[in-house]
Parts: C-alpha cells; sequence; structure tokens
C-alpha cells in the first residue's frame, strides 16, 4: 500500500485529498505545518510527498530543504497559479514535480500514482533490473540500489536527478531534447516555459553534485540549440 504524506494549512483541501486518495487504496498521513510536516517525514519513509508551498511555521521551501537533509522521498510541491518563480524555486529545494493549484484531483492522482510507478519499477519492486551497474570513469550508477558514486564516494540525488541521469547514462552520447526528457523522466508533455525550465534547473543541479567543474562538464553535456547528451 502506496504512503503519501498530504501537507496543506487548508484542512478541506486536505480532507479532499485524503478522502480521494483513500479510495484508490492510498494510505495517507496529513500535516498542517511546516513543523508537523518535518517530524512525519523523520517518522515515516512516504511514497510520496504532497506539499503546499504556503505554510505557517515553515514554508514548503523549507520543509522540502529540510526533508532532503534526511530523505530522498518523492516530493511534489503545490504552487500559486502562474507561479513560476514557485516552480524554480521548489526544484532548487529538491522537489520532484509541481502542481499548480487550483488544481483538478485527477491530476494529482496522476501524477502521484505516476511518481510511485517508476520508483516501483526502478527499484527492482516489479522485477529483476538488466545491467543494474553502469561505471563510466569515476561515476557509477547502480540502477537497482539507486545509488551513485564520484569515486566511490556516494552522491545524494533527488528522485528526480536519478531519474534524469539514468536516462542519460544508459543511452551515451544520444542528445535529448528538453521536450523529450520532460516527457521520459516527468511523464508530463507540457511545453510552457515553465516546465522546460524545469529541465534545464535539475541538469544544473545534477551537474552542481557530480560534475568535478560544473562550468565544464565531464558527463553531463550541453548541444546548443538541441538538448542534453552523456559523453561516454
Amino acid at each position: 500500500m502506496a504512503k503519501v504524506l498530504v501537507v496543506d494549512d487548508e484542512k478541506l483541501i486536505v480532507k479532499g485529498i485524503r478522502f480521494s486518495l483513500e479510495q484508490d487504496g492510498m494510505e495517507v498521513d496529513c500535516a498542517y505545518d511546516g513543523n508537523e510536516a518535518i517530524e512525519k517525514a523523520r517518522q515515516t519513509e512516504y511514497d510520496v510527498v504532497l506539499l503546499d508551498v504556503m505554510l505557517p511555521e515553515h514554508d514548503g521551501f523549507e520543509v522540502c530543504q529540510a526533508i532532503r537533509e534526511f530523505s530522498e522521498m518523492p516530493i511534489i510541491m503545490l504552487t500559486a497559479k502562474g507561479g513560476d518563480m514557485d516552480k524554480i524555486l521548489g526544484l532548487e529545494y529538491g522537489a520532484d514535480d509541481y502542481i499548480t493549484k487550483p488544481f483538478n484531483i485527477l491530476e494529482v492522482k496522476a501524477r502521484i500514482k505516476a511518481i510511485i510507478r517508476r520508483n516501483s519499477r526502478k527499484s527492482g519492486k516489479n522485477g529483476r533490473t538488466e545491467n543494474s551497474t553502469v561505471v563510466c570513469g569515476d561515476l557509477k550508477l547502480d540502477r537497482e540500489s539507486r545509488r551513485v558514486f564520484i569515486k566511490e564516494k556516494e552522491i545524494n540525488l533527488t528522485a528526480k536527478e536519478f531519474d534524469l541521469l539514468e536516462l542519460l547514462v544508459t543511452n551515451p552520447n544520444k542528445v535529448y531534447s528538453r521536450e523529450t526528457l520532460l516527457s521520459y523522466v516527468w511523464g508530463n508533455k507540457a511545453m510552457d516555459s515553465g516546465d522546460v525550465r524545469t529541465v534545464d534547473v535539475h541538469v544544473r543541479r545534477l551537474r552542481e553534485k557530480i560534475e568535478p567543474s560544473p562550468s565544464d562538464p565531464k558527463y553531463v553535456h550541453t548541444k546548443w540549440g538541441v538538448g542534453y547528451y552523456f559523453r561516454a
């Protein structure tokens, strides 16, 4: 049974989301402020955290950053309509995806299920993963355990950062457009500018974590005017 943490200070919204997710067989915990959200996340490893930006005590960005200090559990941010800066900040702080308010509950459920499905498949819960370890120079990526090492030192990646790197590493020298990466990694074919920047933000964060010199990348390269690729 999938476990979801819903964090929002609007109790009617939380109640509606909880009812809908439980109807689909999910186990749902609720938190109504930043402190409570962080505490619950410390106590339980959730399959997804649905996290509103505007919260008392600690806002959603602070909660996301705090969770990232001890867990890579997937986080979906709930942002205000047209709040592109909220989306970008959420991704910078370690969120995996975002949904714009007001939202359709069917979209919320679809995004949650997509993340759970991808993580379940890639963690090997639905069968064995072929060629589970990929090594390229100092970089080692273990697809089964979803761990990445540089010179034997483990690098902590978010779920989406790992998904992005895994796709590029397992298809070396193949150039992917931002739109294609968005579709493959996020399962989302929306093409507005905010969505495209989602890919750019994740690539930048990924480079900061795995590259000896992010401004002169060794692994993840840009094909100007086209997209990104992993150089074998």
